[in-house]
């Protein structure tokens, strides 16, 4: 029989981090911060369910589309599905930046990202599933811009975070996720959902999908935009990298229309590659003015205008 030495055990488990205090039982939660607004909002709005969304007619009508807009439909999915499963597997070592810098209402609210990031990989699996087709092989449709940012880059920015949650690797992982993948990219894949849906009267299961979906991460690019105006409140000089990401991904958003199109050819709908392209550049402008306004204001000034700005976006 082996002895199990209880005292090595319990040495070699000794967590690298203790706490000396709780906010609950010391200053209490600030529920009149943006991320308490916004922890609010996810509670009451992001309650739906893929499983509840009814498919019935999406079977039919992809059934009535051609080849080539069946290519072009699948890379557009299969890039979101995989998409969203690379947030869901990169997310955590931002929520346990955020928990180490004392900032529990926004850890609070970051719990609900994960599990929305999750929901939405069971939404786009379900959807596919509808069209009764043999999707396995779905990653021929990852250009290799693709590749470099969600195979790559996104998981290198996240995981640096570990070693060392500075603000400068902050402001990095959140303007590559919040900002750059879902404000311009994910924003520009809903154009394209939205237009192709529209044009056609198609696929209602996977239209009301896209719009819960779009709800969900317009809380998330919220929160984005609140925690690196908190950041530059603290270090203005923050701001040069968040303008460098976010060109970076604009010039992936149009890399990537090219790829795509040298992939599965011109888009056989209604709009085309430069209409996907300007619909970001819109994207990108609006998030870097939102976010060139927190520049010399102070914690508190932040506060009241994201709030003000929350109020306005998501009621």
């Amino acid at each position: 029989m082996h002895m199990i030495d209880r005292k090595g055990i319990f040495n070699m488990a000794v967590a690298p981090f203790t706490h000396e205090s709780f906010v609950t039982t010391t200053r209490g939660l600030r529920r009149d911060i943006p991320p308490m607004r916004l922890f609010e909002k996810a509670k009451k709005l992001g309650v739906w369910n893929p499983a509840d969304l009814d498919f019935s007619k999406d079977a039919n009508d992809w059934k009535r589309l051609n080849e080539n807009q069946h290519q072009y439909v699948l890379q557009l999915l299969s890039q979101f599905i995989s998409g969203e499963e690379a947030v869901t597997l990169d997310l955590l070592p931002l929520i346990q930046a955020v928990s180490r810098g004392g900032h529990l209402e926004e850890e609070m609210f970051l719990t609900t990202f994960l599990w929305e990031e999750a929901k939405h990989i069971d939404f786009f699996d379900r959807a596919m599933a509808s069209w009764e087709g043999d999707f396995s092989n779905l990653d021929q449709y990852h250009p290799e811009v693709y590749k470099k940012l969600f195979y790559e880059t996104l998981p290198n920015r996240m995981n640096a975070l570990i070693d060392d949650p500075s603000p400068a690797n902050l402001v990095r992982a959140s303007t590559t996720y919040n900002l750059g993948i879902e404000g311009i990219l994910a924003e520009s894949g809903y154009f394209a959902w939205y237009s192709i849906m529209d044009e056609n009267n198609i696929l209602p299961g996977m239209k009301q999908g896209v719009r819960n979906l779009q709800l969900d991460e317009s809380r998330h690019i919220a929160y984005g935009v609140f925690l690196l105006s908190r950041l530059i409140s603290e270090d203005d000089s923050l701001f040069e990298i968040i303008q460098e990401i976010m060109d970076e991904m604009l010039e992936y958003l149009n890399e990537s229309s090219a790829q795509t199109e040298a992939l599965v050819g011109p888009i056989p709908f209604s709009f085309d590659y430069e209409d996907v392209n300007n619909f970001g550049l819109g994207q990108y402008q609006k998030r870097m003015a939102r976010i060139e306004k927190a520049r010399g204001k102070s914690l508190e000034e932040i506060y009241q205008s994201e709030n003000a700005l929350i109020a306005a976006d998501l009621e």
